[in-house]
């Protein structure tokens, strides 16, 4: 097939039976396994969340996992997720906790981006607020030597894209970029040609993949979390959306985030290794042409 682009396994592909605000923060899996899990399926990337990353500070280390990633062939890493990073209050103390424990790991993992998002739907945007707290959040990434990458999901207070794509670009910071996932852009309504249009390349800093039915099932967060498939068994047209950030001069890592209900069920060794396989099944159908990779 063509040259297949460096893929990484999210945290969510790889965190087990784990669901935040259901059944704790922590995954019940050590990092060791997740890691020989991830790169035996043949990844070349790890992403780990921020409660894990605490564990692996007051246990083995960060220069401990850093080897071990290394040993493993797994050379990027996305450390994820940040909220509430433009708040005050008791919302801005627990984001700036958390913030700091990204960026730490950040800089001891030499990671390639951290993963930040929105809050909830119903909060205000205070547009100028926004910008100065974005662009201070990717000046603090680049003195870790780091850089941000901005998701907007579909149910927060951007529902779409653009907005993010305007933020990013009045802003200008350089560390400052965006986290396309697929299963945001499909939910939002927006589609590919559109995207390819609105998109900055040069602010496209990752890529995530996932698939799903044509209609959410339950709540926006229940559907992300307990319904997601392996790309190309869903109804996203995910060859095409491949197509879109190759035509943007997307160079990756690809994410790949999966998480559902049959996945967590299984051992991090099956769950990896399916959706490895369905991610390479469904770039040779973009890469060949093809309309569609599965069911």
């Amino acid at each position: 097939m063509a040259h297949l682009p460096d893929l990484l396994a999210t945290c969510w592909t790889s965190a087990g039976d784990l669901v935040p605000g259901r059944n704790g923060d922590v995954s019940p899996l050590t990092v060791e396994e997740r890691v020989a899990a991830v790169a035996k399926a043949g990844y070349r990337g790890f992403g780990i969340a921020a409660p894990d990353l605490a564990v692996v500070r007051d246990t083995i280390g960060y220069p401990a996992l850093a080897q071990l990633l290394d040993e493993n062939g797994l050379r990027h890493v996305e450390v994820e997720y940040l909220q509430d990073w433009w708040t005050r209050g008791n919302r801005r103390r627990a984001s700036d906790e958390m913030r700091e424990v990204l960026f730490e790991a950040a800089a001891e993992l030499d990671a390639d981006h951290v993963k930040v998002g929105l809050g909830d739907r119903e909060d205000a945007l205070d547009e100028e607020r926004f910008a100065g707290e974005f662009d201070r959040l990717a000046t603090e990434a680049h003195a870790h030597r780091t850089r941000i990458g901005f998701e907007p999901p579909a149910d927060s207070m951007m529902q779409t894209i653009a907005p993010a794509v305007e933020l990013v670009r009045t802003v200008a910071n350089p560390a400052g970029g965006l986290l396309v996932d697929i299963w945001h852009i499909f939910r939002s309504g927006t589609g590919y040609d559109q995207l390819v249009e609105v998109l900055p390349p040069e602010y496209v800093f990752a890529v995530e993949l996932s698939d799903g039915r044509a209609k959410p099932v339950g709540t926006l967060f229940d559907d992300t979390f307990d319904n997601r498939l392996p790309p190309g068994e869903g109804e996203f047209d995910v060859a095409g959306f491949i197509r879109a950030l190759d035509s943007l001069g997307f160079e990756g890592p690809w994410g790949l985030e999966v998480m559902s209900r049959e996945l967590r069920s299984l051992p991090v060794e099956v769950a990896t290794k399916r959706v490895f396989d369905a991610a390479v099944r469904v770039f040779e159908v973009a890469h060949t042409g093809g309309d569609r990779a599965g069911g």
